[in-house]
């Protein structure tokens, strides 16, 4: 995040990410159901450890919820940087961490420095702006102003360690289909 913007878009998403609701996934007024699988739960705790020990702030959010199943709090850690394994593995739980930066080149830079490549946003009222940073990025899915959308009409994949090929869309299908050239004699 920008630093003329860091306190503010941090005090906004804070309120909206506190107002969050678990519960039942089937529920429509459920915004963050619980993980699939319960050894992920010290995945997340072992994120959030590592974050604090190395000088973030958990600002929302930070535990597990106590209750049956595999449940946890909604965090938001701030005062991260690349160091921390929250910032270079991926997560897949409510944990996100968001790091400051100065201007466009730092935050292409920090936005490139992973082995991952699924897809990357930024949010930006220029979109010129926006689009000089994606294109840039090795990612199979940029995004400007939204984050992870997807559409059957357009390929889903990724790049670097974010998997193998793609799906959706016609090339998605190609996938699925062995093809076998047929030749005649004229």
């Amino acid at each position: 995040m920008h630093d003329a913007i860091f306190d503010r878009f941090v005090d906004a998403f804070v309120d909206v990410v506190s107002a969050y609701r678990t519960g039942d996934p089937e529920d429509e007024h459920t915004d963050i159901g619980p993980l699939a699988r319960a050894p992920h739960l010290d995945v997340l705790d072992a994120q959030i450890a590592d974050a604090v020990a190395k000088g973030a702030r958990v600002v929302c959010g930070g535990a597990r919820i106590d209750q049956p199943g595999s449940w946890f709090q909604p965090t938001v850690l701030v005062d991260v940087d690349p160091r921390m394994s929250v910032m270079r593995d991926e997560t897949f739980g409510p944990v996100i961490g968001v790091q400051r930066v100065r201007d466009d080149a730092e935050a292409y830079t920090c936005l490139d420095d992973t082995e991952f490549g699924l897809g990357a946003g930024v949010f930006s009222s220029d979109r010129e702006r926006a689009e000089k940073i994606l294109a840039r990025l090795d990612v199979g899915n940029a995004y400007w102003n939204r984050s992870d959308r997807s559409s059957v009409r357009l390929p889903w994949g990724g790049r670097r360690h974010s998997g193998l090929g793609v799906s959706m869309s016609e090339s998605g299908v190609r996938a699925f289909v062995r093809e076998k050239a047929w030749h005649e004699s004229p």
